[in-house]
């Protein structure tokens, strides 16, 4: 019998990225606030990494920016595409430095047959979800669709790169489109959802208890903001 107690993998986790683009903490503060104040459940303990891209030539003070995420109850992993000096003063502030190029986006791209353009998207078999996804737990389905057969309780969490489909009541909440596919939507048979989102958008409980409330939608994104519809159109 092996005395080895433990065993180190690499794996995917979903992570918020942060995009920097002033070195002003105090009105960074200012605005999290107001964001946060929108879906305050939805971005507690939320894993946060921040992207120094447009501010690589900028001083900042990372003891204080460290500060500020983890009062905003953020998790405060670390930075990426800062340049040397601000890695070195990230690290000295205890944040770690990641590998992170870009976004992972749908990149268009052109059909053999004809010169029409359409969103490259990868097709792989859809995760399905037999029964229903509790309080507290957390599904994410890569690079796929994600269907629940099933509810999703309050306090849970289904998170897709592709679709949404939950064949039972939305308490929680879902999040479809997830690495930047726009042409995602959400599915349930009863609207009750904490937040949804597609593709960074999102809407909570407030802005969804209109007249589809209860009833089975689709959510999809249209100008760059969220629209819902009844399942089945008569």
């Amino acid at each position: 019998m092996s005395d080895q107690i433990f065993e180190l993998k690499g794996n995917l986790f979903t992570l918020s990225v942060l995009h920097l683009y002033s070195t002003d903490i105090a009105l960074l503060a200012e605005q999290l606030y107001i964001k946060i104040a929108q879906a305050p459940r939805f971005f507690e303990g939320a894993p946060i990494v921040v992207n120094l891209l447009e501010v690589k030539n900028s001083s900042l003070d990372f003891v204080h920016l460290k500060s500020l995420i983890e009062r905003m109850s953020f998790n405060a992993v670390g930075v990426c595409n800062g340049s040397d000096e601000q890695h070195a003063q990230a690290k000295a502030a205890g944040l770690s430095v990641l590998n992170y190029s870009q976004d992972v986006k749908s990149e268009p791209v052109k059909q053999e047959a004809n010169t029409s353009i359409v969103e490259k998207t990868v097709h792989l078999p859809a995760q399905i979800i037999s029964g229903t996804v509790r309080s507290g737990q957390q599904v994410y389905a890569k690079d796929r669709d994600l269907i629940v057969l099933g509810a999703v309780s309050h306090g849970a969490e289904v998170i897709a790169d592709g679709n949404v489909h939950i064949y039972g009541t939305l308490r929680g909440r879902a999040i479809a489109g997830a690495k930047g596919f726009k042409k995602a939507h959400i599915f349930c048979q009863k609207l009750e959802a904490e937040l949804v989102s597609i593709d960074g958008n999102y809407w909570i409980s407030d802005s969804l208890q209109g007249e589809h409330w209860g009833n089975a939608v689709q959510i999809q994104q249209k100008d760059e903001s969220l629209e819902i519809s009844a399942l089945v159109k008569g």
